[in-house]
């Protein structure tokens, strides 16, 4: 699959998202420079997410719509406040999708209802992403999969069950082109509860491309994964966390993006193949193995001992497992001490 002109596959390179969200501080200069530091970066993408606090929740601070989880990041406010915080203003989705593709840089959002997928298709959104908070929400995986175009969804808290229920929903609808995130609902994540070894097991379930959303701090997890079949790597993304915002804690910053962007195709270029044997770089590297010498002068009819020959470096005498057949035995010609030990040493 491809999403504009970036394949999507174990055949290429990941394809890094980085994810504004709300690390624009409700500054549009701020957004485009988030997008120039992305492109910069070596990002493949550019992700915005596409909501109103309307959309989201109701204006309501109590009960359930008050955040009172004392280690949540936004503890002490409202979901209303919250999203009214964090949210993109629709009118700066174009201007923001211009300078990216002017950078060379993908544009695409996450919609949250009908109305923000209206919006994208009016921009000719080349992809879409369901955050895992909708994963369940089958009218929305509909709406976006009936687009036909590619639909990258996390996976987070979602059970096997549920997510079979999201992956037929979003087949039937329409959707060809299908990304599963492995992704942890927690912000930041720990390396402990990212368990990417469930990566290579969606994929074998669901026959569809599989990457990683990271919400864990550095580059590690999100390295590890593309070793166990990631083709997707999905970051937030800041100018600096000092900076503040909604999600500046656990986001990157250019220096760590682009660090993120080097080693996840490292990583990517290491898998390679199943290989044995020296390989064509490795093949000068073969005259340094331990090989037999003779260490002492010698004249014909000596006898070899430990103490004339020996395995050494380089590797241009005969390999070492022949040490004992030689042992003991006679040579028949005279030889100087640094001769590789060769067949027609012996009588």
């Amino acid at each position: 699959m491809k999403i504009r002109n970036h394949e999507i596959s174990r055949g290429c390179t990941p394809f890094v998202i980085a994810e504004m969200s709300g690390n624009h501080n409700r500054s549009l200069e701020r957004a485009l420079e988030i997008v120039e530091a992305a492109a910069k970066s070596g990002a493949h993408a550019i992700k915005l997410q596409t909501y109103t606090s309307d959309t989201m929740t109701l204006d309501l601070d109590e009960r359930e719509f008050h955040i009172s989880d004392p280690n949540s990041l936004w503890a002490g406010t409202s979901l209303y406040k919250l999203y009214g915080e964090a949210y993109t203003p629709w009118e700066w989705h174009k201007p923001i999708f211009d300078r990216a593709c002017e950078l060379g840089i993908i544009p695409f959002s996450t919609p949250f209802d009908d109305t923000a997928v209206d919006l994208l298709e009016s921009l000719n959104v080349p992809c879409y992403k369901i955050a895992s908070f909708e994963n369940t929400d089958l009218p929305l995986i509909r709406r976006v999969a009936a687009t036909g175009k590619p639909l990258i969804i996390s996976t987070g808290m979602a059970t096997v069950a549920e997510l079979d229920e999201t992956v037929r929903a979003a087949r039937e609808a329409g959707c060809r082109d299908l990304i599963l995130l492995k992704c942890t609902s927690t912000y930041p994540a720990t390396a402990a509860n990212t368990n990417i070894l469930t990566i290579p097991h969606l994929r074998e379930l669901f026959g569809c491309e599989v990457g990683l959303s990271d919400h864990s701090m550095g580059v590690g997890v999100s390295v590890a994964s593309v070793a166990l079949g990631a083709t997707v790597i999905e970051k937030h993304f800041t100018l600096n966390r000092a900076d503040g915002g909604v999600d500046s804690a656990f986001s990157m910053e250019p220096a760590e993006m682009a660090q993120l962007v080097i080693e996840t195709e490292r990583a990517w270029q290491a898998l390679g193949q199943v290989s044995y044997g020296p390989t064509e770089a490795e093949k000068k590297s073969l005259q340094y193995r331990r090989s037999l010498y003779v260490v002492k002068d010698m004249k014909a009819g000596e006898v070899l001992t430990r103490e004339n020959m020996r395995a050494i470096r380089p590797g241009l005498g005969l390999p070492t497992k022949f040490y004992d057949v030689f042992l003991g035995k006679k040579i028949v010609k005279n030889v100087k001490m640094g001769t590789p030990v060769k067949w027609e040493l012996l009588e």
